[in-house]
């Protein structure tokens, strides 16, 4: 399965940059979490932009210092660079004349014909870091209106959700904010091998209706235990049908594969779990949080509270410094996962030991039970029938 394309997510975007949508010229601001497809998208508009005309950054990776992270910009661009800064004296360029040069050169870079450069600033929020640094303690707001102010174009994206809405609440008005939504089952169908009859013989007219019946049921299965996320649609619909025998596909033993000890998602689950876990506060008490939330939820203040041991006031405290870092989310007051398959991870791999098959058989049924609940999805399993018993509490839904 390739990374599919978005082209109304791309669309929007360079209607933003170009102003054809009214207002004039804005400043798109892509959120979505861990494997929405934000850098994959800034990868393809460098591409439907031109290589000469858009510079693609990887904040993250290059967020060091600032005197690092300037050399990093200019030395990657791709347009004509402005003289080396130099402060007067002679004297080494400081963190706060480093910045400061990193926002001339955003604003004063230049494409060819003196046309506006487009900056493609992944992971923006990474800058944060710097205002460890003397003379920086408002990077990210001198960020903002060193771009609402320039000529140029700029394409914003970031993992943290929240942030990027309290950080923009007074930004200009230039920011307007685009979430990556979900993918539905006709983009995950578009994206399936022999989707488009190129790699598969075609036959009579019953067996191609019979296919085309099959991939719509893999992609609405796909899309409903990834729930969506590029990243878990695309890992779990290649496994399943490299896993496929005589032509079927398997996506409930794909997750199964996917999400034991070592497999695809729970690497991927780990990373994005401690990443976000590292960026907020109270790391062994907020893990003590997600364990209850793993066990049940929602729950309200006071029931975590009351499993956590802990008080109203602290749990409280840590409640929101979960939410600032997007991994949980609170509806009419009741505290749950942003992510399903996130919590699922917690559940099999929150433990002093490895998951075993019982346990992600176990977890597996609950978690599509709670995902499909009417569905009777006649592909999920394939093979022998000692592999359908295998799972047979998992697809015999009513």
């Amino acid at each position: 399965m390739m990374v599919p394309e978005r082209p109304t997510l791309e669309r929007r975007v360079l209607a933003a940059l170009d102003g054809s949508a009214g207002g004039g010229s804005r400043i798109p601001v892509v959120l979505g979490g861990c494997g929405s497809g934000r850098t994959s998208l800034l990868l393809r508009l460098r591409d439907l932009i031109g290589r000469t005309q858009a510079q693609y950054v990887n904040v993250e990776a290059v967020a060091t210092t600032p005197e690092r992270f300037l050399e990093a910009v200019r030395t990657s661009s791709p347009f004509p660079g402005l003289p080396a800064y130099a402060p007067a004296g002679g004297a080494e360029p400081g963190a706060r004349e480093s910045f400061d040069a990193t926002l001339a050169f955003l604003d004063t870079a230049r494409a060819p014909g003196m046309a506006p450069a487009t900056f493609l600033l992944d992971e923006f929020l990474e800058l944060r870091t710097f205002e460890s640094f003397p003379g920086l303690r408002s990077v990210l707001r001198d960020l903002l209106g060193a771009l609402a102010s320039s000529g140029n174009r700029f394409v914003l994206t970031t993992r943290y959700v929240a942030r990027a809405h309290r950080l923009l609440r007074d930004a200009p008005s230039q920011f307007e904010i685009i979430h990556v939504a979900p993918l539905t089952a006709e983009e995950i169908r578009a994206t399936l091998p022999g989707s488009h009859g190129d790699d598969h013989v075609r036959g009579d007219a019953a067996a191609e209706a019979e296919t085309e019946r099959w991939h719509d049921e893999l992609a609405g299965m796909v899309q409903a235990l990834s729930d969506g996320r590029p990243s878990y649609a695309r890992a779990i619909a290649e496994t399943a049908t490299a896993l496929a025998p005589r032509g079927t596909a398997d996506p409930m033993g794909a997750l199964a594969a996917l999400l034991a000890p070592g497999g695809q998602l729970a690497q991927a689950c780990r990373f994005c779990y401690e990443l976000r876990l590292h960026r907020a506060r109270g790391y062994g008490a907020l893990k003590a949080i997600l364990e209850v939330l793993a066990q049940e939820e929602p729950l309200t203040l006071t029931e975590i509270a009351h499993r956590l041991r802990r008080t109203p006031g602290s749990t409280k405290d840590y409640l929101s410094w979960l939410e600032d870092v997007d991994l949980i989310v609170s509806r009419q007051k009741r505290y749950s996962f942003g992510d399903p398959m996130l919590r699922l991870w917690v559940r099999l791999h929150g433990r002093a030991v490895p998951p075993t098959e019982e346990d992600i058989t176990r977890e597996l049924h609950a978690y599509v039970m709670a995902r499909l609940p009417h569905a009777e999805p006649s592909l999920a399993l394939a093979g022998t029938p000692a592999e359908r018993d295998k799972y047979s509490g998992i697809i015999e839904i009513d």
